[in-house]
Protein backbone atom coordinates (compact mmCIF):
# COMPACT_ATOMS: atom_id res chain seq x y z
CA UNK A 1 0.00 0.00 0.00
CA UNK A 2 1.20 3.54 -0.80
CA UNK A 3 -0.44 6.72 0.42
CA UNK A 4 0.18 9.87 -1.62
CA UNK A 5 -0.73 13.45 -0.75
CA UNK A 6 -0.01 16.28 -3.20
CA UNK A 7 0.41 19.95 -2.39
CA UNK A 8 1.77 23.10 -3.99
CA UNK A 9 -0.73 23.79 -6.73
CA UNK A 10 -2.16 27.22 -7.35
CA UNK A 11 -2.65 29.99 -9.87
CA UNK A 12 0.20 31.67 -11.69
CA UNK A 13 0.70 33.85 -14.75
CA UNK A 14 2.31 32.49 -17.88
CA UNK A 15 6.07 32.38 -17.54
CA UNK A 16 5.87 31.81 -13.81
CA UNK A 17 6.93 28.84 -11.68
CA UNK A 18 5.38 26.44 -9.20
CA UNK A 19 6.74 23.49 -7.25
CA UNK A 20 4.48 20.56 -6.51
CA UNK A 21 5.18 18.16 -3.66
CA UNK A 22 3.89 14.67 -3.02
CA UNK A 23 4.29 13.13 0.43
CA UNK A 24 4.57 9.37 0.08
CA UNK A 25 4.30 6.59 2.59
CA UNK A 26 5.54 3.35 1.07
CA UNK A 27 7.24 0.12 2.04
CA UNK A 28 10.90 1.07 2.29
CA UNK A 29 12.32 -2.29 1.14
CA UNK A 30 10.55 -2.64 -2.20
CA UNK A 31 11.46 -1.04 -5.52
CA UNK A 32 9.35 2.04 -6.10
CA UNK A 33 8.82 4.17 -9.18
CA UNK A 34 6.85 7.39 -9.13
CA UNK A 35 5.42 9.83 -11.61
CA UNK A 36 3.44 12.99 -12.15
CA UNK A 37 0.39 12.98 -14.36
CA UNK A 38 -2.06 15.71 -15.30
CA UNK A 39 -5.58 15.87 -16.58
CA UNK A 40 -7.29 18.88 -18.10
CA UNK A 41 -11.09 19.08 -18.36
CA UNK A 42 -12.36 16.94 -21.23
CA UNK A 43 -8.95 15.39 -21.85
CA UNK A 44 -7.34 12.09 -20.98
CA UNK A 45 -4.85 11.81 -18.15
CA UNK A 46 -1.32 12.21 -19.51
CA UNK A 47 2.08 11.41 -18.12
CA UNK A 48 4.26 14.42 -17.35
CA UNK A 49 7.41 13.03 -15.73
CA UNK A 50 8.66 9.84 -14.10
CA UNK A 51 11.43 8.81 -11.76
CA UNK A 52 12.32 5.14 -11.44
CA UNK A 53 13.77 3.15 -8.57
CA UNK A 54 17.32 4.11 -9.61
CA UNK A 55 16.41 7.82 -9.95
CA UNK A 56 16.36 7.74 -13.71
CA UNK A 57 13.95 10.31 -15.13
CA UNK A 58 11.79 10.69 -18.22
CA UNK A 59 9.65 13.57 -19.41
CA UNK A 60 6.83 14.18 -21.81
CA UNK A 61 8.00 16.16 -24.84
CA UNK A 62 5.65 18.99 -23.93
CA UNK A 63 7.48 19.70 -20.65
CA UNK A 64 11.10 18.86 -21.46
CA UNK A 65 13.43 21.67 -20.47
CA UNK A 66 10.76 23.32 -18.32
CA UNK A 67 9.82 20.75 -15.66
CA UNK A 68 12.09 18.80 -13.32
CA UNK A 69 11.08 15.75 -11.28
CA UNK A 70 13.05 14.87 -8.17
CA UNK A 71 12.72 13.16 -4.80
CA UNK A 72 14.40 13.37 -1.45
CA UNK A 73 16.92 10.71 -0.43
CA UNK A 74 14.43 8.78 1.65
CA UNK A 75 11.93 8.75 -1.25
CA UNK A 76 9.35 10.13 1.14
CA UNK A 77 8.70 13.23 -0.94
CA UNK A 78 8.40 13.62 -4.69
CA UNK A 79 8.71 17.02 -6.32
CA UNK A 80 7.85 18.60 -9.64
CA UNK A 81 9.51 21.93 -10.32
CA UNK A 82 7.60 23.68 -13.09
CA UNK A 83 9.18 26.69 -14.79
CA UNK A 84 8.16 28.79 -17.78
CA UNK A 85 4.56 27.73 -17.28
CA UNK A 86 2.13 28.05 -20.16
CA UNK A 87 -1.68 28.25 -20.18
CA UNK A 88 -1.76 24.78 -21.72
CA UNK A 89 -0.15 23.43 -18.53
CA UNK A 90 -3.41 24.16 -16.71
CA UNK A 91 -4.71 20.88 -15.28
CA UNK A 92 -5.20 18.79 -12.18
CA UNK A 93 -1.83 17.26 -11.35
CA UNK A 94 -1.60 13.82 -9.78
CA UNK A 95 1.21 11.95 -8.10
CA UNK A 96 1.33 8.20 -8.79
CA UNK A 97 3.42 5.25 -7.60
CA UNK A 98 4.04 1.60 -8.38
CA UNK A 99 6.16 -1.09 -6.76
CA UNK A 100 8.38 -1.62 -9.78
CA UNK A 101 11.92 -0.86 -10.91
CA UNK A 102 10.90 0.75 -14.18
CA UNK A 103 8.84 3.90 -14.60
CA UNK A 104 6.32 4.60 -17.34
CA UNK A 105 4.32 7.52 -18.65
CA UNK A 106 1.24 5.31 -18.95
CA UNK A 107 -1.39 5.74 -16.21
CA UNK A 108 -2.26 2.05 -16.51
CA UNK A 109 1.11 1.10 -15.01
CA UNK A 110 0.42 2.77 -11.65
CA UNK A 111 -1.55 1.31 -8.78
CA UNK A 112 -1.51 4.19 -6.33
CA UNK A 113 -2.71 7.75 -6.84
CA UNK A 114 -2.99 10.94 -4.87
CA UNK A 115 -6.07 13.13 -4.80
CA UNK A 116 -4.59 15.75 -7.12
CA UNK A 117 -3.67 19.41 -6.90
CA UNK A 118 -4.92 22.09 -9.30
CA UNK A 119 -2.54 24.18 -11.39
CA UNK A 120 -3.97 27.13 -13.29
CA UNK A 121 -1.83 29.24 -15.62
CA UNK A 122 -3.29 32.46 -16.95
CA UNK A 123 -2.12 34.28 -20.06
Amino acid sequence: QVQLVESGGGSVQAGGSLRLSCAASAYAYAPLSMAWFRQAPGKEREGVATIDNDAGTTYADSVKGRFTISQDNSKNTLYLQMNSLKPEDTAMYYCAAAYTYWASLSPADYNYWGQGTQVTVSS
